[in-house]
């Protein structure tokens, strides 16, 4: 089974994606939450269009919400031949309205799948935006792991939003957050996940507002004597999000948890490892939108060099971080504890 690629930096993986899609031979199939209308969207969508042109059929699914400013590159699109769908445009039904597409998948041939955290968009680029860019992790797949992607690819794309198909064999899985069997599949897995953790448990997400049985397992495996660290986000692009992950600190460091705030840049990275054996890497955060709300996807691996980079990565990012000392967090101002409490009460629909 061909190893993951883990790519850190978005021209990278836009550049390997523009690739990717000028190399197609028969199908290209993409799924974005948020797809812009700046230079990194341009370009993609211009891609995109060159395929559909000699004849690769480009199928592109884009969140009405998410993707609402890539309208204007819609047009060419079209012409060239691409088929668009919109997902879930405004309707007087607000629980299904509030369900978005999260995932972030392309795959090609069914024989190469881009999946991760990052979105299209010029806010991850180094080359447009320099130091400030954000901090994200995405991965490209192969072999067995890319065939799953393109059947899953296929069933959202006809409208099948609970289908799982075969999972990979040799340990990794992408596992999507509808099954028949289980509605919140992804949730499950995170927990699975936690629960496995003997020694050492790393979490880096960017919105973190985690339900009642997530906040119990990161401090179940803290007081088994397991070194759980979580990197969260100094500075948000959505701060309300920020104000709701501090009201549940405290009970986390009590139980010996350690938190750390990112400093340099907007963390939008979604990753986990455990005793660096295991690793998830993908769209869902842990936060109740993502864990009961939206459409996911994450890979869960158990193959070592994914987790081993992740780990690397993490434990570089903490050089840039500030850790949450519990003495001093008991000692924030009243306002502080204000603002909290009113962001959690928002908590299901951040």
């Amino acid at each position: 089974m061909t190893e993951p690629r883990l790519y850190v930096e978005g021209d990278e993986l836009y550049d390997g994606m523009v690739a990717s899609i000028a190399a197609a031979e028969r199908e290209v199939g993409l799924e974005a939450y948020i797809f812009a209308a700046d230079e990194v969207g341009t370009r993609v969508a211009a891609a995109l269009a060159a395929s559909a042109r000699r004849g690769v059929c480009v199928r592109v699914l884009l969140d009405a919400v998410g993707s609402a400013g890539a309208r204007r590159l819609v047009p060419e699109l079209m012409r060239s031949g691409v088929e668009l769908q919109w997902f879930h445009r405004w309707a007087w039904d607000v629980g299904r309205f509030n369900r978005r597409n999260h995932r972030k998948l392309l795959v090609v041939d069914g024989r190469q799948a881009y999946m991760g955290g990052f979105n299209i968009h010029r806010e991850s680029s180094r080359r447009l935006v320099g130091p400030a860019r954000w901090r994200d992790a995405h991965v490209r797949l192969g072999g067995d792991l890319a065939v799953h992607a393109q059947d899953l690819f296929d069933a959202f794309w006809r409208g099948d939003r609970r289908y799982a198909g075969s999972p990979s064999t040799g340990g990794d899985e992408l596992v999507p957050n509808g099954t028949p069997a289980c509605r919140h599949h992804v949730h499950c897995r995170y927990l699975d996940l936690l629960a496995s953790a003997r020694r050492e448990l790393l979490v880096t997400t960017p919105y973190f507002v985690p339900d009642s049985q997530t906040r119990r397992a990161l401090m179940s495996a803290a007081r088994r004597g397991v070194d759980v660290r979580l990197l969260l986000p100094g500075r948000s692009d959505v701060p309300v999000t920020r104000w709701a992950a501090h009201a549940v600190y405290w009970p986390l460091l009590r139980a010996g948890v350690r938190i750390f705030e990112y400093r340099p840049r907007v963390l939008h990275a979604k990753t986990a490892v455990v005793d660096g054996v295991r690793a998830t890497i993908g769209t869902a955060n842990l936060d109740y939108r993502s864990l009961f709300v939206n459409y996911e996807l994450n890979l869960f691996c158990e193959r070592p060099l994914l987790p081993q980079a992740l780990q690397r990565h993490f434990e570089a990012d903490l050089g840039e971080a500030d850790e949450i000392l519990p003495a001093s967090w008991a000692r924030r101002p009243r306002a502080h504890l204000v603002a909290e409490a009113v962001a959690w009460g928002l908590r299901r629909w951040l």
